[in-house]
């Protein structure tokens, strides 16, 4: 049998094989092989019993991310705010960035517009180039655009805890009844009521992953400090790669630097050059052997 993977919980497998729910353990070799599957997975299994069974296989991926944990991807659905809790664009920046080489398409909700009406995040990431959208869950603005966003993908929902991930869900269709929780005035940060990753049908014609909250994003990723590459997962940068007058150009602090000139330009958003910058020095810190 095949069928994907749409959640894991404690060394358990749910997958769904064509509307049937076979709760699976994974073979022995998983663990020889460091293979993980992943929610998003598209796996073979063997039934053991009705209802239960063994994973066997992981398909080829499109894509697969640590953090989130998910796989086959085709949107990252980055929610911000800019309510509390805030969200600081560095997170934002890091995220999309690792969708970018995971070749995963990055989208940028603001949601909580009742409250702020984000404004700023929205017009920033609107001139990086990214689809964005601003939304709110509890009145409903943006909502309709966001289904068109969502329409036949299958996306995961990401961003820092308390920003609404579940919320926008459940206000998107009511057979989705994901737990919220409320938002913690004094430390600006929501509480995770969201425990793990899971695949849910919105609509009939979109799979969206909703995961964890973050309060700070680990820079540990493997998948995004390569130095060398680093520059082509900010995709305004790359109209200009190429063009520096030294090869080899870190696009930091050098002269004659394309990058940093279309920066003083207007052309690249300070707060992206501020985020790469961060993210390269970070980078260079990996040795080789770390990336594996």
């Amino acid at each position: 049998m095949t069928g994907i993977i749409i959640r894991t919980i404690r060394g358990f497998y749910d997958v769904d094989c064509g509307g049937e729910i076979v709760r699976c353990r994974a073979r022995g070799k998983f663990r020889y092989t460091g293979e993980s599957p992943l929610v998003g997975d598209r796996v073979e299994l063997t039934p053991t019993e009705p209802g239960a069974g063994r994973l066997e296989r992981i398909l080829e991926r499109k894509n697969a991310f640590r953090r989130p944990a998910v796989a086959n991807m085709d949107q990252m659905v980055i929610i911000v705010s800019e309510a509390i809790p805030v969200t600081e664009p560095f997170l934002v920046d890091r995220v999309a960035a690792l969708a970018e080489v995971n070749h995963c398409e990055p989208v940028v909700v603001v949601n909580k517009c009742d409250l702020a009406d984000g404004r700023g995040l929205y017009e920033l990431y609107r001139q990086v180039g990214y689809q964005t959208v601003r939304v709110s869950a509890k009145t409903g603005e943006g909502l309709d655009r966001l289904r068109e966003i969502l329409a036949d993908k299958v996306s995961v929902f990401t961003g820092n805890s308390g920003v609404g991930k579940s919320s926008l869900l459940n206000a998107m269709d009511e057979n989705v009844k994901i737990p919220t929780g409320e938002v913690s005035q004094k430390l600006g940060r929501g509480r995770h009521t969201t425990r793990h990753v899971e695949l849910f049908r919105l609509g009939e014609n979109a799979i969206i992953a909703d995961t964890p909250g973050f309060s700070s994003f680990d820079t540990e990723t493997p998948e995004l400090l390569d130095k060398e590459t680093l520059a082509e997962a900010f995709r305004e940068f790359r109209p200009y790669l190429g063009k520096c007058r030294f090869v080899g150009c870190a696009h930091v602090k050098e002269k004659g630097c394309a990058v940093l000139k279309a920066l003083k330009q207007g052309e690249i958003p300070r707060s992206r050059h501020d985020s790469y910058t961060r993210l390269y020095q970070v980078a260079k810190e990996f040795k080789a052997w770390e990336k594996k």
